[in-house]
């Protein structure tokens, strides 16, 4: 399977990294390859857009005319994993921003909510989905969600209550940064999302 990374700003190229060192749940190894045009986009069968500045990947989505084709693709059940600012692309509702980056996953979020860089923190969340250990999750300028709509399932949260990982169908949402630890479940958590999209798709 060929998972892209959204390589406009941010630290795409550690959720890259990550993706090379995965096997995918069939024989073959995941192909992880960046992504910039809608050309790149359109070869891939699934998307990870990382943590970053979410006003900067705005505008570059704009400059490169990628925001619709992303969005489309998205739309007809590309999986797609949000991380720190991906996950603000995602949702349909985003404090201080005057539209959606993308905006199809029925969750609200709230920009830089945990603080500055220098109220960066890491704790341990558990996420049912997968298992123990607990994961060890990385919160850097971190957006909170706020809400989750009917179609969302929550995955984790702290013990103040507030989300930090949610699913919407081919969407998956995380307020923190998998791709700074060494623990790559999540990672596989999604690239088994895009071996099962790929299956139905063939079916």
């Amino acid at each position: 399977m060929r998972i892209g990374v959204l390589a406009l700003q941010g630290d795409f190229a550690e959720h890259a990294a990550v993706l090379r060192r995965l096997a995918s749940p069939g024989p073959d190894p995941v192909e992880a390859t960046e992504v910039r045009t809608a050309d790149q986009l359109a070869r891939v069968d699934g998307l990870v857009i990382p943590g970053g500045e979410s006003t900067t990947i705005g505008k570059l989505l704009d400059e490169l005319r990628l925001r619709e084709p992303l969005r489309q693709r998205v739309a007809d059940g590309m999986p797609v994993l949000g991380t720190c600012a991906g996950a603000i692309a995602l949702a349909r509702d985003v404090d201080g921003l005057p539209r959606p980056l993308i905006g199809l996953m029925d969750i609200g979020v709230r920009r830089n909510a945990y603080g500055r860089q220098q109220e960066s923190f890491e704790t341990e969340v558990l996420i049912p989905e997968i298992g123990e250990p607990r994961v060890r999750a990385i919160f850097i300028r971190a957006p909170a969600i706020t809400f989750a709509g009917g179609r969302v399932t929550v995955m984790a949260r702290l013990p103040d209550g507030s989300i930090v990982a949610a699913r919407q169908g081919s969407m998956l949402a995380l307020s923190f940064h998998p791709e700074l630890t060494a623990d790559d479940r999540l990672h596989r958590y999604f690239a088994g999302m895009v071996a099962a999209a790929m299956g139905k798709a063939a079916a």
